[in-house]
């Protein structure tokens, strides 16, 4: 359970934190938040002091029914906030949430450590071939459809089975291509419904058996404030109850809003595991 950024072995056997940079004036929680280098260093310099071991920059919103972004406008936003944190924090390891082989492409080569895909290539047919070519981490996460049109795509002979064999399929394409460092994240919230997604929260132990890394973005979503009835900005005590979940279910990344509430919730669970044996 280790990945190979930048020539550092990161081990997963004990969970990290990644947490989450949006660069957008769209997202569901935070959009438009951080647009200016001030903000957006202390927002940095937060994350890290609190914990994280990966910053995951985002310049494309994938909430549902986002605008499409062009290419061109993504490394226009992504770019020079890249080298910006890189030159303040040189050794950030930072995750590029992009589809676009492109963007990658252009990210990996001015630093970035670990391309995250929500669509696991099926965006790009070229975003394969540009991890394999660069070898950094990858992120390959189950996505039906795009973001403009994927809640209307939430439909399954078998939820479970489906996925698996999804990632059955794109592992496979990723190893004969000599990816090393495969992480998966089962799309929570991308083309399934709340009760799906907690069908497959309940299962998520059955994706271990990939002997892969598992990463898990929960934070904060719509299938947490639906359920309570709230609003994204209320949602912080339901998504530490849904992350303890994701943890005791084999969780290797959480992938998060707020750092200090993730860490706390990684300590906990590792000190009951270090206490049951």
């Amino acid at each position: 359970m280790t990945i190979n950024c930048k020539g550092e072995l990161i081990d997963l056997s004990q969970p990290k934190v990644m947490g989450i940079l949006n660069l957008t004036p769209d997202s569901f929680y935070d959009g438009g938040k951080y647009k200016d280098e001030k903000t957006i260093l202390l927002q940095v310099e937060q994350m890290l002091t609190d914990g994280a071991t990966f910053i995951d920059m985002g310049a494309y919103s994938s909430r549902p029914g986002a605008e499409h972004v062009p290419e061109d406008q993504e490394l226009q936003r992504m770019l020079p906030i890249l080298e910006l944190i890189l030159k303040h924090y040189p050794k950030t390891f930072i995750s590029i949430d992009t589809f676009s082989s492109k963007v990658a492409k252009h990210c990996i080569e001015s630093g970035a450590a670990i391309i995250n895909d929500i669509s696991a290539g099926n965006l790009d047919d070229g975003m394969f071939q540009t991890v394999a070519d660069y070898q950094v981490p990858y992120v390959m996460m189950h996505l039906k459809g795009t973001p403009q049109s994927m809640q209307k795509l939430a439909t399954y002979d078998d939820l479970i089975l489906d996925l698996r064999l999804y990632f059955a399929q794109k592992i496979e394409k990723a190893t004969s291509l000599k990816i090393n460092d495969i992480i998966i994240d089962p799309g929570f919230g991308f083309a399934k419904t709340t009760s799906q997604n907690y069908t497959l929260l309940s299962h998520l132990d059955l994706f271990q058996t990939f002997g892969l890394p598992l990463l898990i973005g929960l934070s904060r979503k719509s299938m947490i404030y639906k359920v309570l009835e709230s609003s994204s900005n209320e949602a912080l005590n339901g998504t530490t109850a849904l992350h303890t979940v994701a943890l005791l279910k084999g969780a290797n990344i959480l992938r998060v809003h707020d750092v200090k509430e993730a860490m706390e919730c990684v300590t906990l669970i590792e000190e009951l595991k270090a206490n049951s044996l």
